[in-house]
């Protein structure tokens, strides 16, 4: 089994969707390089895209259509001006053609070149993509590629012919974890930081840890100074600007750090800090929904978990410096490699309990192993928080990641800290359950579950009407 670095679980991303967003535009880049590679880029005369699956069926909501376009533009999601995407989509489709290389322009109409097969799909995954190049006096280039969960992108059987990295401690499981800890007499961290040298240097992984803990700061700060109607024609409105604005007493700070500060230097009961996890999590989400640059933690439909428990821990708990965040980090992300490996990180695959109840475990053993837990105990933690989530369904009405999505963050974020503070009074060697159970259980029933609530908008809260306003 393939080792998987912490931060291919934990990584800057755009929003809304990592699966139907990230995904695509990483595939649309990916297809125009095996083009350049073939040396088939300059007899490119059309590209087409077709979408099968749960990509066809929620795409428009998500945003695959602007990503796909995006990518096939060879822009980067990590670096492109997000307040820009809107505009260069216009030029686009005012234009009828796109640049596929700096020197390379070619006709697109999105209704002829981008195909939504709502009723395909393909056998190897349900985030399937075909991509199609027609070439002057050549066949036509035809590659398939599957968007798997978390931003990752597949090509069928891709995984047979991957050169694998083995870490020098392999942990493909909880169990392997504890053990190798127990052998080596280290903390959860640290093992994982021992492992992650299979990729960089120990200070490289610290580094790339805070630098991810900025990029959080900095997404949440955006979201609470921005107000109005979330695009997508639901008309959410935006709820941690104002929510922010009341607990800070209308305060208004210019930096990041003084409004941490200024919530830290505020009211400490317990209805204040549980409105302020509420809105750390609102508004990365809120940003999410509005193709914001967040972070993928496992998935940008749960990108406001992780986030929300650590500014919490950062802002209410004394003394949660750099060192706690980067244990929280490397524990999270090592916890969210093993959901990917022997289950799925994919709500296409197996609903939100994959994404939310996913993120949701992380946060929980990043925080008990930030605050001090056994090793036990933050495992015992991740199963918790998971076992609550289990049978999660994801049905976003409109196909957006608006509704449930955003709330079930925050309330993902709650159950994190309450399944820390249950595991650290407890005795967690008598635990009757293991997290390698709970996520047996959990790829179990995403098998069990039915179609219809795995992200396609036919099934659950997607079949109500909901007023315009908001639900």
């Amino acid at each position: 089994m393939e080792s998987i670095s912490v931060f291919e679980i934990i990584k800057l991303g755009i929003g809304p969707s990592s699966s139907h967003t990230m995904g695509p535009w990483q595939a649309s880049r990916m297809f125009l390089n095996e083009l350049r590679d073939q040396h088939l880029m300059v007899g490119v005369i059309e590209i087409y895209c077709e979408l099968f699956g749960s990509l066809a069926k929620t795409g428009i909501g998500h945003g695959t259509d602007i990503a796909v376009i995006m990518g096939l533009s060879d822009e980067d999601f990590n670096s492109i001006d997000t307040d820009k995407i809107s505009e260069k989509i216009q030029a686009i489709e005012i234009d009828q053609c796109i640049n596929i290389s700096p020197h390379k322009t070619i006709p697109f109409s999105k209704a002829q070149h981008l195909l939504f097969k709502k009723n395909e799909s393909l056998p190897f995954h349900p985030n399937g993509m075909l991509f199609r190049a027609k070439i002057v006096d050549q066949q036509d280039y035809i590659q398939h590629f599957y968007s798997v969960g978390g931003g990752f992108v597949v090509k069928e059987y891709e995984q047979l012919q991957k050169t694998k990295v083995k870490t020098q401690y392999p942990c493909h499981s909880a169990q392997d974890l504890l053990d190798n800890c127990k052998k080596l007499n280290l903390k959860i961290s640290e093992l994982v930081l021992l492992n992650e040298r299979a990729w960089r240097s120990e200070a490289e992984t610290k580094q790339q840890a805070l630098f991810l803990w900025n990029e959080i700061k900095l997404c949440i700060f955006r979201g609470v100074n921005k107000s109005g109607i979330l695009p997508g024609g639901l008309l959410v409105r935006r709820r941690a600007h104002d929510i922010n604005k009341r607990l800070l007493n209308g305060q208004k700070f210019d930096t990041v750090d003084q409004w941490i500060e200024g919530i830290r230097n505020g009211d400490h009961s317990f209805a204040t800090v549980n409105k302020w996890v509420s809105v750390f999590a609102l508004a990365v989400n809120e940003e999410n929904a509005s193709f914001g640059r967040i972070i993928t933690a496992p998935t940008n439909g749960a990108s406001g978990v992780i986030p929300a428990v650590l500014m919490y821990a950062f802002c209410f708990i004394p003394h949660f410096g750099e060192e706690e965040i980067v244990r929280f980090i490397v524990t999270a992300g090592e916890i969210g490699t093993f959901y990917k490996k022997r289950a799925t990180i994919s709500a296409a695959m197996g609903g939100c309990q994959a994404e939310i109840g996913v993120s949701s475990s992380m946060a929980a053993a990043g925080l008990t192993e930030a605050l001090g837990g056994t090793r036990e105990q933050v495992l015992q933690a991740a199963e918790i928080a998971m076992e609550h989530h289990l049978g999660m369904t994801c049905d976003p009405v409109g196909g957006l990641v608006q509704i449930p999505c955003i709330e079930r963050n925050s309330m993902g974020a709650m159950k994190a800290i309450t399944a820390c503070n249950i595991a650290l009074e407890s005795d967690s060697s008598v635990a009757r359950i293991s997290l390698d159970n709970i996520i047996q259980t959990m790829w179990q029933t995403a098998l069990d579950m039915n179609t219809k609530y795995k992200e396609t908008s036919e099934g659950g809260l997607a079949k109500i009407s909901v007023n315009v306003s908001e639900c």
